[in-house]
């Protein structure tokens, strides 16, 4: 019979949101990099301005403020722009001449579009490999 003992298990190593915001430089650096991407061409100008303008994102928690971070950071290197991705929503959705629908999808903001075009890129691969 053999005596060896198994090892314990280690916690998981994730860091928490405050953990990784503190990697990032602090709460304040990460601001501003959310607020560079803060531009037309990304972000939907839709805040309440008397609701605290530019303290709003402020008051966001660390994990959504590094969830914005990695979208948009990941929709600029991708797409560049809002319309380029909603374009790219369109060819997968084949409704390219929807006017209606694209001018919906306008109103959206980054992170849903992303989400909706992930939707959209994995159904048009199941509907390829189904043919």
């Amino acid at each position: 019979m053999s005596t060896k003992k198994t090892p314990k298990k280690t916690p998981s190593t994730r860091k928490s949101p405050l953990q990784l915001v503190q990697d990032f430089g602090g709460k304040a650096k990460l601001l501003e990099a959310v607020e560079a991407f803060t531009t037309e061409e990304l972000w939907v100008g839709r805040t309440s301005k008397d609701r605290g303008g530019k303290k709003s994102l402020a008051r966001v928690s660390n994990a959504k403020l590094l969830r914005l971070h990695a979208i948009f950071g990941e929709v600029k290197k991708a797409f560049g722009t809002r319309d380029k991705l909603i374009g790219s929503i369109l060819e997968l959705e084949n409704r390219t001449k929807d006017e209606g629908y694209k001018k919906r999808l306008g109103e959206h903001p980054v992170p849903r579009l992303y989400d909706h075009y992930k939707s959209a890129k994995k159904r048009a691969g199941a509907t390829a490999e189904k043919k």
